[in-house]
C-alpha cells in the first residue's frame, strides 16, 4: 500500500512548548493528487507542511514520504520540493541566477541552464529572466518559487498559499503547472485560505482545526456538508417572494438583510437546493421573474465555517451587535 502513497501519516503529533500544533493527525495521500490543506490560522496547516519538508519532525507518530519512514532529523526527504511562509529567495540576484544557484546546490552543476529557462518559462518568468528579484512582486516572487521547487522535478510538491498575490492569468497558469505535474505522477500538496483555488485544483481535502482533522476527503463531499445554505433571491415581486418562501415546509426566510448588504430588494432563503429548485418553480408559477439566485457564501466557504465552528462564532458576533 505503501507504494501507491506519497504522504502516510499515523498519529502525528507536534508540540511547541505546551502548545499541541498537532494532534494524532492520520491522513494518506497517494500520488498523483492535488490535494489541498486547509483550515483556520493556527489550525496547524503550516506546520504539516513543514513536517513534509523536513523543516521540523514530529514528537510521536509515524510519517512516511514517498514510501520511506522520515527519521527523527531535520533534512529535505528526496523528491520532496516546495516552501512554507513564502519562498526563499536572493534579493540581489536575477531570476536565472537563483535557480542556477540552487541547481549547483544541488549538484548539477552549469548544465542545467536550459532546465533552468525550461522552469521559467512554465512559469512565466522567462521574459524578466535576468531582472533582480528585489523587483518582483508578490506573485512574482511566488511563481519564481514554484520554479524553483520544480526545478528539483518533485514527486511531492509542498506548497503554502502558492496563490498569494497573482492576478488570474498568473493563477491560472499556476493551476495549470501543478495539474500537469499530478497528471503525471507526483502529488501536490498546498495550503490555502482560497476556497475557489480548492474547487478549481484540488481532488481532495483535508480539514484541520485545532491540530485535529475534522474532514478528509473529496471536495464534492466537503461542499455537501454545508447542508442548509443561504440563497441572495432576486425577483420582479419581493414580497411576493417573501411569502412564497415564508409558506414553502423546506425553507426559512432570513431577516437580517442589513448584514448581509443585500439591497432593497434581495431576499434571503435558508434551505438544501433541492428546496431552493422547488422555489424556483413556486415562484415562476406565480408569475414572479427571477433575476438571480445564488448562495450568499459559496458552499466550501459555508463548509468550512460549518465544520470549524467559525460560523457560530461570527453568528454570536452578530447578535451581539
Amino acid at each position: 500500500m505503501g507504494s501507491s502513497l506519497a504522504v502516510r501519516s499515523r498519529g502525528t503529533t507536534k508540540y511547541f512548548g505546551d502548545v499541541v500544533a498537532l494532534d494524532g493527525v492520520d491522513l494518506d495521500i497517494p500520488r498523483g493528487e492535488v490535494h489541498g490543506l486547509v483550515g483556520p490560522n493556527g489550525a496547524g496547516k503550516t506546520t504539516f507542511l513543514g513536517l513534509l519538508l523536513g523543516l521540523s519532525v514530529a514528537d510521536r507518530g509515524g510519517l512516511e514520504i514517498l514510501g520511506a519512514p522520515v527519521d527523527r532529523v531535520l533534512g529535505v526527504p528526496e523528491g520532496v520540493g516546495g516552501f512554507v511562509d513564502g519562498p526563499g529567495l536572493y534579493p540581489t540576484l536575477t531570476a536565472r541566477q537563483n535557480l542556477v544557484a540552487l541547481a549547483r546546490l544541488r549538484g548539477h552543476g552549469t548544465e542545467g541552464g536550459a532546465d533552468v529557462d525550461h522552469t521559467l518559462e512554465q512559469v512565466g518568468l522567462l521574459d524578466v529572466a535576468d531582472d533582480r528579484v528585489r523587483g518582483f512582486s508578490l506573485g512574482m516572487r511566488q511563481r519564481l518559487g514554484l520554479a524553483a521547487a520544480l526545478l528539483t522535478q518533485p514527486r511531492l510538491l509542498v506548497l503554502d498559499e502558492p496563490s498569494n498575490g497573482l492576478d488570474p492569468a498568473a493563477k491560472r497558469q499556476v493551476h495549470r503547472v501543478l495539474a500537469d505535474l499530478a497528471a503525471q505522477g507526483a502529488a501536490v500538496v498546498i495550503s490555502s485560505h482560497q476556497m475557489d483555488d480548492l474547487a478549481a485544483l484540488c481532488s481532495a481535502v483535508t480539514l484541520l482545526a485545532q491540530g485535529r482533522i475534522v474532514f478528509s476527503g473529496s471536495v464534492a463531499k466537503l461542499a455537501a456538508e454545508s447542508g442548509r445554505l443561504d440563497y441572495r433571491v432576486l425577483t420582479s415581486d419581493a414580497d411576493t417572494t417573501r411569502r412564497v418562501i415564508a409558506g414553502h415546509p423546506g425553507l426559512e426566510l432570513v431577516p437580517d438583510r442589513t448584514r448581509l448588504r443585500l439591497g432593497e430588494d434581495a431576499v434571503v432563503a435558508r434551505g438544501p437546493v433541492s428546496a431552493v429548485d422547488d422555489l424556483v418553480v413556486r415562484l415562476v408559477g406565480a408569475g414572479v421573474a427571477v433575476r438571480e439566485l445564488g448562495p450568499v457564501v459559496p458552499p466550501l466557504e459555508a463548509a468550512f465555517l460549518a465544520l470549524t465552528g467559525a460560523d457560530d462564532v461570527l453568528a454570536s458576533q452578530g447578535a451581539a451587535r
